[in-house]
């Protein structure tokens, strides 16, 4: 079975694209090219767009109830719960994440969102009546903005893809995506189950590419929203392009997140819980929790408990289910955490596990050994910038108000944890931590609560209804009739 492409999905179709350009989709492990698929242009997005935009000024989906759209969405997710395997086998191919994470995370966590955001937009006060202070009422409604630019990075592609594109179709806007150069072929797929759902020609229209045909997509002026997932850096240049326009936007960015761990912790069940946390998806998550806070009293078990559950951990082909740590997604992410690796060591932190170099058994892909580091001060490099790699840094802390104040300390604030015996101390904690998401003893992203950043983790959330609501537009209408 090839998984090559020849076409990109525009107006409800298969359009070849407006140059020869290709992207080469390159395995992670064998470093072998697994397939190609057209590059996208300019012309391309412009065609993309213009589909976009007569099906949301022209065409029904935005016209139809919400009641409606719910009914065609509700066939998509059942088609999409058909292919999950499929789909978890197609982003550990692209990208390299082990098929473990694949299966628990990259497919049926996307089906998840589809399912919460359908129950969300049941109950979802799409139009309410008010008793007026200056009148008998107000109608306030929840209008569609209008065209969607969603772009996804490659490290969760359909995750991040979903958490934009349902939210965006069920409010009745239209939509453009980009998928990331490194991992466009999960929306093929996306595509083809959108098309059998039966979602009307325009409404979904997918051109993969690179930044700078990004960029020109962000700028366009057919777009009325971009919903970004990716780095601070490019959300900052996509915040000034949306702010010069007044164009909507929403960014799920970077993260620095701490793992606060008190003296009370079961150690066993924490550090089991900081190998998941911290090193999800060989470390390429914006949630990892890859500063650990541990107490100088207990300083040494944590780091030595740490040290013996990430050595232990199994490097190496991501499609086999024992695999706990695959590849880096390119060379040059494997190059970014080598050098983050070696400044670490040339700022004085005690390298404990792992350090440069293939790991064991391995002699080609973009592997990183798994690494922990000891005697880190926050200040540091390590501890302040996002690496997106497996690596850890244990931090020092002297009560619990220092810890507190360690894990503020950063530009971030997108998650945390602690790990306690005692459930209302980790909720005090919790209620001190500056981030958008946090975990008593445990960390995940439940699809009815918001998720999102503080600081340059981001603007706006996703999830819940607040994130539905990122993709309405808000009108009151002032009435003269009794209020009801």
């Amino acid at each position: 079975m090839t998984l090559d492409r020849d076409a990109f999905f525009i107006d409800g179709g298969w359009r070849a694209p407006a140059t020869t350009d290709t992207l080469r989709v390159v395995s992670p492990h064998s470093e072998e090219v697994v397939a190609t698929v057209p590059e996208g242009s300019p012309a391309d997005v412009d065609a993309a767009v213009a589909a976009a935009r007569r099906a949301f000024d022209e065409g029904p989906w935005p016209r139809m109830s919400p009641e409606e759209r719910i009914e065609v969405l509700q066939v998509f997710s059942g088609l999409y719960a058909a292919r999950l395997a499929e789909m978890a086998d197609l982003i550990t191919i692209e990208m390299g994440a082990p098929t473990s994470f694949s299966n628990l995370a990259q497919s049926p966590a996307p089906w998840m969102q589809i399912e919460a955001f359908l129950g969300i937009a049941r109950s979802f006060p799409w139009e309410e009546r008010r008793p007026g202070v200056l009148g008998p009422e107000v109608v306030v409604r929840r209008e569609p903005i209008g065209v969607v630019a969603a772009i996804p990075p490659w490290n969760v592609p359909q995750f991040t893809t979903v958490s934009k594109v349902v939210p965006a179709l069920l409010a009745g806007n239209t939509v453009v995506v980009k998928p990331a150069p490194e991992t466009p072929l999960d929306t093929y797929l996306m595509a083809e189950l959108l098309l059998e759902a039966g979602v009307p020609a325009g409404v979904v229209n997918i051109v993969a590419a690179g930044r700078e045909v990004g960029e020109h997509l962000v700028a366009h002026p057919g777009v009325d929203k971009v919903a970004f997932t990716g780095s601070t850096a490019a959300g900052r240049r996509i915040a000034a392009v949306c702010g010069e326009q007044l164009k909507r936007v929403s960014l799920e960015l970077g993260g620095k997140s701490a793992a606060i761990v008190l003296d009370d912790a079961d150690l066993a069940a924490t550090v089991e819980g900081l190998k998941f946390i911290g090193l999800m998806n060989s470390g390429q998550a914006c949630v990892a929790q890859t500063r650990v806070l541990a107490s100088r009293a207990s300083y040494d078990a944590v780091v030595d408990a740490l040290a013996e559950a990430v050595a232990g951990m199994k490097v190496g082909d991501p499609m086999d289910p024992a695999t706990e740590i695959g590849p880096m997604v390119a060379q040059r992410q494997q190059e970014r955490v080598e050098k983050y690796i070696a400044l670490g060591q040339e700022e004085g932190a005690r390298l404990v596990v792992g350090g440069n170099g293939m790991p064991d058994g391995l002699d080609r892909g973009w592997y990183v050994r798994p690494t922990v580091f000891a005697d880190v001060d926050n200040r540091m490099r390590i501890a302040q910038e996002e690496i997106f790699g497996p690596v850890l840094s244990v931090i020092a802390y002297d009560d619990v108000d220092d810890a507190v104040r360690i894990a503020n300390e950063s530009d971030y604030g997108l998650a945390g944890t602690v790990w306690t015996a005692d459930p209302e101390a980790g909720l005090d904690v919790a209620r001190r931590v500056r981030a958008g998401t946090y975990g008593v003893n445990t960390y995940t992203m439940d699809f009815a609560a918001p998720f999102g950043g503080f600081k340059a983790s981001g603007i706006g959330r996703e999830f819940g209804p607040e994130g539905l609501g990122e993709y309405t537009e808000l009108k009151s209408v002032y009435t003269d009739a009794p209020a009801m």
